[in-house]
């Protein structure tokens, strides 16, 4: 060992503190960048106007607490799953039920859509993702031709297809992320980083999409290289656990909500927080949010089983939704931007319009 005249004690105080002093001398430097903040930016956008959402359609069918839903490509069908081991496939028009399938556990605290339509994935307290295809022949049996593909030592929290049907990214209460090959099973990458559970991803939007952001229990939101499985930028302002992260649609940026009932907006090229969403009033931890397509609205999925609304550059609250009866676990806004689905624990979910 280099240190070996040293104290074992000795090199990690002088360590800790030489890494404690390089994060001050970051933090200095990331604040000279810190010159102006989003609201005053904004005071010359005109406000917005009153608008009004309601919900146009209630989906029943399970049996528990909704946890998890992603909509399909074609903007009109989704999937989601259920703490009753449930994943349905809905059309979200009629709001028939397409196809069903019923997981070997409870808990599905994932699913995802392919980019194609003909797949599913899911999972949760099997540690595993599975993927589903699905046809049209009404007497297939879908549990015959489940493929599993990924493996972890925990939990599985989120996943997400990449741009094709051919790769799957995962999130782990084991504290990491992977990305896997669908075909194969194989694991093609793994993101170490995180010191405790993360719970939540999100892909970068773009084509060529190499980076995505995942959050967690350490409280840190962090951004991967997806072909090096480096972490390449970190962000540790929230004070709770981090329940969801979603990309800005122009890919610059991305906000998070947290169980200390705030969202926050972070900038990557500045490099830091540059919004907080939050009310005196709003007490209960965000657990879901999403962009509307232009960008400039936020939506928040809530504990106290409230969504809301946040005008993203004025940092204001402009709408407040009711409807749910239990909290809301989760939110999508469809493909085309027209409307906006939130599931939530009392075993429904709606889609707003």
């Amino acid at each position: 060992m280099a240190a070996d005249g040293l104290h074992e004690n000795e090199t990690l105080a002088s360590l800790k503190s030489e890494a404690e002093s390089l994060k001050g001398k970051l933090e200095e430097e990331r604040a000279k960048l810190h010159d102006v903040e989003l609201h005053q930016v904004a005071e010359r956008v005109e406000a917005l106007g009153q608008f009004v959402m309601k919900t146009r359609r209630t989906l029943k069918g399970h049996g528990n607490k909704v946890l998890c839903m992603d909509w399909c490509k074609d903007k009109r069908r989704l999937v989601s799953s259920s703490q009753d081991g449930k994943v349905i496939v809905w059309d979200s028009f009629t709001t028939n039920k397409e196809h069903a399938v019923t997981m070997p556990c409870t808990w599905v605290m994932a699913c995802a859509y392919a980019p194609s339509g003909c797949a599913i994935a899911c999972g949760g307290l099997d540690n595993k993702c599975s993927v589903y295809p699905l046809t049209f022949d009404k007497n297939e049996n879908m549990a015959a031709k489940k493929k599993s593909v990924a493996m972890h030592t925990n939990y599985l929290s989120a996943c997400s297809f990449t741009n094709s049907d051919m790769q799957i990214l995962t999130a782990s209460g084991d504290g990491t992320c992977a990305l896997w090959d669908v075909e194969s099973g194989q694991l093609l990458q793994s993101f170490h980083g995180h010191g405790a559970d993360v719970l939540c991803l999100d892909l970068a939007p773009s084509e060529t999409g190499n980076t995505f952001v995942s959050g967690g229990c350490d409280k840190k939101a962090m951004v991967w290289d997806m072909r090096s499985g480096q972490c390449v930028q970190a962000f540790e302002t929230h004070e709770s656990d981090i329940n969801s992260v979603r990309y800005y649609p122009s890919g610059d940026a991305f906000a998070s909500g947290s169980d200390d009932a705030t969202c926050r907006l972070y900038d990557l090229r500045a490099d830091r927080e540059v919004a907080i969403y939050s009310k005196e009033s709003i007490i209960f931890g965000a657990s879901s949010v999403d962009f509307s397509l232009s960008g400039r609205l936020l939506f928040a999925g809530y504990n106290d089983y409230t969504i809301n609304v946040w005008d993203v550059l004025k940092g204001s609250r402009v709408s407040i939704l009711f409807g749910h009866e239990n909290r809301v676990s989760t939110l999508r806004v469809s493909p085309d931007g027209t409307a906006f689905c939130s599931g939530s624990w009392d075993h429904t979910l709606r889609v707003w319009a």
